[in-house]
């Protein structure tokens, strides 16, 4: 059985340095995503529902788009109050000084005030996270997947080329390579029976990026979201946001779903629809509406997190 709890809703040489470091930037986004990968409804008013994989799944791109006609009119309004409040509070803490090196969020920040020890940290959990997010590339395109190992290992090499990773799951040996062929296999499972099929005109999109500076490059948000379904120019609310994680959902999985709406919501001004993050380990899935209040906290979350790294240093 497996639980799903839904919520109700320069100069040459320096332009060649910049472009140098942006590509660096991102391969390190790319590393610890894979590492990690209209109200906020209080617990008491969440219904849980249980059901069984095997005979009555969840299609979670249906549970995310929902019905159009309930959908919100598209916000274009609060993406504004949301930077000020940042620029303001990092403003109290960092206040108008500029640092030689900025302070830089991630998903993999939020969560390090609730560092414990985990298994998708090693070597190879982080192996399996980015093999199971290259299948869900694969699947939110329509690919046909027969050996879910050996595709999503075809698909990464393709993706990135030679990397630390990469050289590290060469040097597994069978044994070792054969468990996690049969581990990937399992995520894989779990994962395709809850997706269900993501049509063409609902404009699917892995790995998108993100990037905002903050107080004039003081404070870098940076953040990967697995999938984006929908489109910021319909009347309605219509962008959902579908993170996957190789670990049991915790604490953790609720910051990093505010931060994909927060950090989607500055990048294009238009609120989401709905964030959500699932769990190819128990098959769980936590969807949230997204609204104000949901962002806010986001925004409390990436000021705390600043003010820790900053008296970090």
């Amino acid at each position: 059985m497996a639980t799903f709890l839904v919520a109700a809703n320069g100069p040459s040489h320096r332009q060649h340095d910049e472009h140098e470091r942006r590509r660096d930037e991102d391969r390190e986004d790319r590393d610890e995503h894979i590492a990690n990968a209209s109200r906020v409804t209080p617990t008491n008013k969440s219904r849980r529902v249980t059901t069984t994989l095997d005979s009555s799944p969840i299609n979670v791109v249906e549970a995310l788009r929902g019905d159009r006609s309930k959908r919100p009119l598209i916000d274009i309004a609060s993406a504004g109050g949301l930077r000020s409040l940042l620029e303001d509070g990092i403003f109290e803490v960092i206040g108008a000084q500029r640092l030689e090196t900025p302070i830089i969020v991630r998903t993999s920040s939020l969560h390090q005030r609730f560092a414990t020890t985990d298994v998708a940290m090693s070597s190879t959990g982080r192996i399996r996270g980015v093999l199971v997010s290259q299948l869900l590339r694969l699947l939110s395109v329509g690919m046909t997947i027969d050996h879910a190992f050996d595709d999503a290992l075809a698909a990464w090499r393709g993706d990135v080329g030679p990397n630390g990773l990469l050289e590290q799951l060469a040097s597994l040996d069978d044994d070792e390579r054969a468990r996690l062929a049969t581990d990937v296999e399992a995520h894989y499972v779990t994962l395709a029976r809850a997706l269900g099929d993501v049509p063409a005109q609902w404009k699917p999109r892995s790995s998108v990026r993100a990037t905002q500076r903050l107080a004039g490059g003081n404070v870098v948000l940076r953040d990967v979201v697995d999938l984006m379904i929908g489109t910021s120019t319909s009347e309605v609310a219509s962008i959902a946001l579908f993170d996957v994680t190789t670990s049991p959902l915790g604490e953790g999985a609720e910051r990093t779903m505010r931060y994909h709406a927060l950090l989607q919501t500055l990048r294009t001004s238009v609120m989401p629809l709905r964030t959500c993050t699932f769990s190819s380990a128990t098959g769980e899935i936590w969807i949230r509406d997204v609204d104000y209040e949901l962002l806010a906290r986001s925004v409390e979350d990436v000021l705390a997190n600043v003010r820790e790294q900053w008296e970090a240093r």
